[in-house]
């Protein structure tokens, strides 16, 4: 399997399994050492959205950080094939660094939202080795994200990755709280207290499992906001998730010593 790189990616139902796996790059000019960010779409593992694809990415350039959208499989999904796709693409970005013009030690991280939250934290545990190259991202940020596949899971998003009759042992496999251990890298997590979709004990679970490990974590629980926000700009109150994000990414760097 290739990563495509893209420079334009149609988002239209009728597209949704047109090159995929793919990266679409956002790169900003003059930034040569700034952190890469790849976006997730959420979308239950059935579409991905775009409001949470391009419009981050953009958002992210605006804010000084080079930005990749990932198009990634989604339902119909065999073997979990997914999961292969965004390490590859965790990958592709640390091997084409220095070929987009980048510096080549820039930090990797991976933002997402909803189901694409799922499979951030998933490869933010689990990870592989290609060309002699980590898949490991270097800090995750989850966004109303998808945790568990057991209770409290978003039955559409388990029923897209693993199949509607999965086995126990499969949806202890892809729960992400389960998958925490010392390696995990450091994250920064938001979820809504009323959200009725994917409901904040996906987060609250996660940051346990981060916390029994004492891997750096940073957890926003707001009290209001419907599912798939996104930036949430229209949202007066949720909408500043995103500068306390890029507080909690600015004192990330500082530490890491970029």
């Amino acid at each position: 399997m290739k990563i495509i790189e893209k420079t334009h990616v149609k988002w239209e139902d009728e597209y949704l399994h047109e090159d995929c796996p793919s990266l679409t790059p956002y790169l900003i000019d003059g930034e040569q050492d700034a952190p890469i960010i790849v976006v997730v779409p959420g979308g239950g593992y059935g579409h991905r959205a775009y409001h949470e694809g391009e419009p981050v990415a953009k958002w992210l350039n605006e804010n000084g950080y080079h930005a990749c959208v990932l198009r990634y499989q989604v339902a119909p999904i065999k073997d979990q094939e997914t999961i292969l796709q965004a390490q590859e693409a965790i990958i592709t970005v640390k091997t084409k660094r220095k070929e987009w013009g980048l510096s080549g030690n820039n930090k990797v991280g991976v933002l997402g939202f909803s189901a694409g939250g799922h499979l951030t934290a998933v490869i933010s545990n689990r990870y592989q080795v290609n060309q002699n190259m980590n898949s490991r991202p270097d800090f995750q940020i989850l966004c109303y994200p998808v945790i568990t596949m057991g209770e409290f899971t978003h039955e559409g998003s388990r029923d897209n990755l693993l199949g509607p009759d999965a086995a126990s042992e499969l949806i202890d496999t892809y729960s992400c709280e389960k998958m925490v251990h010392s390696e995990t890298p450091p994250a920064f997590i938001w979820s809504t207290a009323n959200d009725q979709a994917v409901i904040s004990m996906n987060s609250l679970h996660y940051a346990d499992a981060l916390q029994h490990y004492q891997i750096p974590y940073e957890l926003h629980i707001y009290q209001d906001g419907r599912h798939g926000l996104g930036l949430a700009d229209d949202h007066n109150y949720t909408k500043d998730w995103k500068n306390a994000c890029l507080r909690w990414l600015s004192g990330y760097i500082a530490e890491s010593g970029e």
